[in-house]
């Protein structure tokens, strides 16, 4: 038998291990940038490597996932997309399906389409979120190169029932917001570049978890992970733990309630759609965009009919109706100009486009 099949043997008799003799559980997650950070760190763990590890990146919902295929080329451990039920087993790497949520509930997994949180499903807070719960202590969350922020408030929750926080370097990856954001809400355990992450979850495998600290289980984490499970929202009463604002979802135009953690500041609707304030700000900068071009498409196409009206009139010998509709297509065309002057300069705002203005502008002002 040659190496790659022993190795593959192994696995299928490593797979049988009963999760609770594991030590620890890995939650990972990324969005641009993230292929390559997994490539470096799945590529350093040992074939028998006994703890679960779960992954979710972002894709397009209609993307064909190609992250099991891929690291399955660089790594004996089996990687394949976790099914809703899945009995969890150790020496395996869960890979969330396009367009799905990947939760940890009681030893087993759920899949599910609940509802989008930072505006990706699957998303990276969900799954930290329901591994802490989970797992407590147990668990280790790895935020990798990403924009935006998703991550950090699970990072938080992983953090809160005493697992340990692991970020990729900024330096090192592809896009650092995600990281950087990571690193500023939460007091993270180990920062450091992707090629080093695989041997400290290895180190990290072989230690003890510390002894639990009589963590509170916290309501509006149980909730939560129980709307992306797909329950209903109404009957848990869930927004009467947070404060009413005056925000609507950019989804489905629910009323936003904010929900305050530290520094950490999330708004959820009934419906049950999810936003950190940097996710919400780009959302509802973007559909200011969506509406001003919108106004502009109905304004061209008003344009269009009066000037067609216009010539129906003139061609039925009526020049002075004619004249009517031909002053008002002018007019609106003239106002026309100014919407479309403003859609063109308005910007979509997040915490990396303000911070990247504010440091040109203290840059042009020293020059």
């Amino acid at each position: 038998m040659n190496s790659s099949n022993l190795n593959r043997t192994k696995n299928k008799e490593t797979a049988g291990i009963n999760l609770e003799d594991t030590h620890r559980i890995i939650v990972i997650g990324a969005s641009t940038g993230g292929l390559e950070a997994f490539k470096k760190i799945i590529k350093e763990l040992p074939s028998d490597f006994s703890p679960p590890i779960f992954i979710v990146w972002h894709m397009s919902p209609d993307a064909s996932s190609i992250l099991p295929q891929v690291l399955n080329t660089v790594t004996t451990i089996c990687s394949a997309h976790g099914y809703d039920n899945e009995e969890i087993k150790a020496n395996r790497i869960y890979i969330a399906s396009p367009d799905h949520h990947l939760l940890i509930q009681d030893g087993k997994m759920r899949v599910t389409r609940g509802p989008k949180e930072n505006r990706f499903r699957p998303a990276i807070d969900p799954l930290f979120r329901s591994a802490a719960y989970a797992y407590g202590n147990r668990v280790v969350g790895v935020i990798l190169s990403g924009a935006l922020d998703d991550g950090t408030s699970g990072l938080s929750t992983v953090k809160y029932y005493g697992g340990v926080a692991i970020v990729q370097d900024p330096a090192d990856a592809e896009v650092p917001s995600m990281p950087k954001n990571a690193l500023r809400e939460v007091s993270v355990d180990y920062c450091v570049p992707a090629s080093q992450v695989g041997q400290l979850l290895v180190r990290l495998s072989k230690e003890p978890p510390p002894q639990n600290t009589n963590v509170i289980m916290g309501v509006q984490t149980k909730k939560g992970i129980g709307v992306t499970a797909e329950d209903e929202v109404f009957e848990k009463d869930f927004l009467r733990l947070g404060e009413l604002t005056p925000f609507t979802c950019p989804q489905c135009h629910g009323a936003l309630s904010m929900f305050q953690k530290g520094n950490i500041v999330r708004y959820k609707c009934h419906a049950g759609h999810v936003y950190s304030d940097d996710a919400l700000m780009l959302t509802l900068t973007e559909k200011v965009e969506h509406g001003l071009y919108d106004a502009l498409r109905g304004m061209d196409e008003t344009i269009i009919l009066l000037n067609h009206l216009g010539d129906h009139l003139a061609a039925a010998n009526q020049p002075k109706s004619a004249a009517v509709y031909f002053k008002k297509a002018k007019e609106l065309r003239e106002r026309s100009q100014l919407v479309r002057k403003t859609a063109v300069e308005h910007e979509q705002l997040s915490r990396g486009t303000l911070l990247r203005a504010g440091q040109n502008e203290n840059g042009a002002a020293r020059n």
